[in-house]
């Protein structure tokens, strides 16, 4: 019985090129990394197991992009697609696909106009397929984000100002959900926001994203290498050109290859300068689009957090008072309370079984004495709390 190696099982790439021409296809990771030439470590970024915050990885034959539900490869001329079939991916599949057979069509298009409409269209510069794709993500990064914020911004304002209205357990069971979600989708757009920055603050970085360039220039420099392996083969086997002299073909042979020489160090100098000398204005603008964009959601969110911290201090205040109060009516009772009980002591001390001289007095003294020892009591109340109101305990 084999048994299978975790982490080789294949899966489900929809795999859409630089024409528009979508396919399904089922690869393992080794497969994977031959067609992009990305490592073991880069694909764990896409691994929909595990829970990697928002990233933009760069590598020399494609880039990883990992934006919330967004999990694809892009190459120079393909980009492959992870859980495709998600209801939340498949409205960016559809539209990343007009978007590639518009750009095809952009691409494949011939100027028929004169000279100065053909100097318009050179003008209106296309973008390459990686950025194509990588804007695109971006673009249904940051709408999804946005329109996230905005519903939790129609839900906040309402509950906020019925708590405001009345506090209860149920609304600020309902405040606490809505900033425990608050506070999950303001990291997940600061990580995007940051991520941007941290690519537009490092040129060379953005330079690695070139991938159409490099691939030019890849090519270029195979073909001058295979050009100059040509050259040196015809000066090592002069034989090949008889009319020419020995004399003549060895000094000519020794010139083009101490010219081939130079042409070579030459080449590679201009390669190494022009590998980090990419012009990535071009980039800088657009990712600077989507910084401005996904900020101006962090920012709405800041705010409506600001909202919710207010209306929490609003409510504490409003507790707070309400404290204060049943502080001021306990005040109140203990000192009325205290009174009470002096005046139970002072008629339980004419209950004692003992004959004194008021007892001979008659009905008038005696209830002259209960009705002053009351008016007593109640005069000492006022007094107590009007002394409380002196000092500040009780309003």
């Amino acid at each position: 019985m084999m048994l299978r190696r975790k982490g080789s099982a294949a899966r489900t790439w929809l795999v859409l090129d630089g024409e528009g021409k979508r396919k399904v296809v089922e690869a393992s990771k080794q497969i994977i990394m031959r067609r992009t030439g990305v490592s073991t470590r880069d694909l764990r970024v896409l691994d929909p197991l595990l829970s990697y915050p928002s990233t933009i990885v760069g590598r020399d034959r494609a880039m990883l992009i990992n934006l919330e539900h967004i999990k694809a490869i892009i190459t120079a001329h393909e980009v492959l697609l992870l859980n495709s079939t998600d209801h939340s991916v498949v409205p960016f599949v559809q539209h990343l696909h007009q978007r590639i057979l518009t750009h095809h069509r952009a691409t494949q298009q011939q100027p028929q106009e004169d000279r100065d409409e053909t100097k318009q269209l050179d003008d209106m510069k296309i973008l390459p397929f990686e950025f194509l794709t990588l804007e695109a993500c971006l673009e249904a990064a940051c709408t999804a984000l946005e329109n996230e914020a905005e519903i939790l911004e129609q839900e906040t304002y309402p509950a906020l100002d019925k708590l405001t209205s009345k506090i209860s357990t149920l609304n600020l069971e309902g405040i606490r959900l809505v900033k425990s979600r608050l506070v999950a989708l303001a990291a997940r757009v600061r990580r995007i926001r940051d991520e941007l920055e941290h690519w537009l603050d490092n040129n060379e970085d953005m330079a690695e994203l070139y991938l159409t360039e490099k691939l030019v220039q890849q090519q270029l420099e195979n073909s001058t290498t295979l050009s100059m392996n040509d050259m040196e083969y015809e000066v090592l086997h002069p034989d090949i050109n008889d009319r020419i002299p020995p004399e003549i073909s060895l000094e000519r042979g020794g010139d083009s290859a101490s010219d081939d020489e130079d042409d070579q160090n030459a080449g590679t100098d201009e390669s190494a300068e022009t590998k980090n000398t990419f012009d990535v204005e071009e980039l800088e603008m657009l990712l600077g689009a989507y910084f401005v964009q996904i900020g101006g959601t962090l920012n709405k969110l800041s705010r409506l957090r600001e909202y919710v911290d207010d209306t929490e201090d609003y409510i504490n205040i409003a507790l707070d008072e309400k404290q204060n109060r049943l502080l001021q009516i306990g005040v109140k009772f203990s000192t009325s309370k205290v009174l009470l009980s002096a005046f139970i002591c002072v008629t339980a001390i004419f209950s004692i079984n003992i004959h004194i001289d008021l007892f001979d007095t008659g009905m008038p003294q005696f209830l002259a004495t209960c009705f002053g020892g009351t008016a007593a009591c109640i005069f000492i109340y006022f007094v107590a709390i009007t002394w409380f109101k002196h000092q500040g305990l009780v309003d």
